[in-house]
């Protein structure tokens, strides 16, 4: 079966692609489709993440897989939260997850405490047949740490290298690939998908 993955990003899509291999489904990113990116106006990972999936399978005929993930950090509310890819812009840079990283450190600078430090990643899955599916797959898992003072690693993307995760004394992007994606809020998140799939779909 052909998914679409309602995602320009080709870290998500290496990761996803992978993962989702063994059920025998081939993912295909949307770019690789020409669809544009569909408009996120909501404040929750679960609504823009089914407004993702729904306008991928509409513009393509085909069944779609959305993921919307984040960063929460506990001393700013939850926030970026679903403001995540943006979230550099807010203090004057670029786009990009270096300078999300920079951002962040910045503005972490005074919070020395492990405690005030506390953070989670947040992937949300929704996966639908068809644009007008009655009955969206949802997975969602978080992964709880502590945002490292400075990042280290070299392995994964976006907040990996400062997302320190005490049960492994590292952080994400230092953790060999295999074992992060298996331990990381989007690699549990699939792991809930793929059983979803495997008992409604197969």
């Amino acid at each position: 079966m052909k998914i679409v993955l309602a995602s320009n990003n080709k870290g998500k899509l290496a990761e996803l692609k992978a993962m989702l291999a063994p059920l025998g489904f081939e993912l295909v990113s949307q770019a690789e489709l020409g669809l544009p990116e569909a408009e996120e106006p909501f404040r929750t990972f679960v609504e823009n993440a089914l407004a993702k999936a729904r306008q991928a399978s509409r513009l393509s005929g085909l069944p779609a897989l959305a993921d919307d993930a984040g960063l929460c950090v506990d001393a700013f509310g939850g926030l970026p939260g679903v403001d995540t890819a943006y979230y550099a812009t807010q203090f004057g840079y670029p786009k990009g997850d270096d300078n999300n990283v920079k951002a962040l450190l910045e503005q972490m600078a005074h919070l020395r405490e492990p405690a005030q430090r506390r953070a989670a990643l947040v992937s949300t899955l929704v996966a639908v047949r068809s644009a007008e599916d009655p009955e969206p797959l949802i997975a969602s898992c978080r992964v709880v740490g502590q945002i490292a003072p400075e990042p280290v690693g070299s392995n994964g993307f976006g907040f990996d290298p400062v997302m320190y995760i005490p049960e492994f004394g590292q952080t994400f992007a230092q953790l060999p690939v295999e074992v992060k994606n298996a331990n990381s809020h989007r690699g549990r998140a699939t792991q809930l998908m793929i059983a979803l799939m495997r008992e409604r779909w197969l």
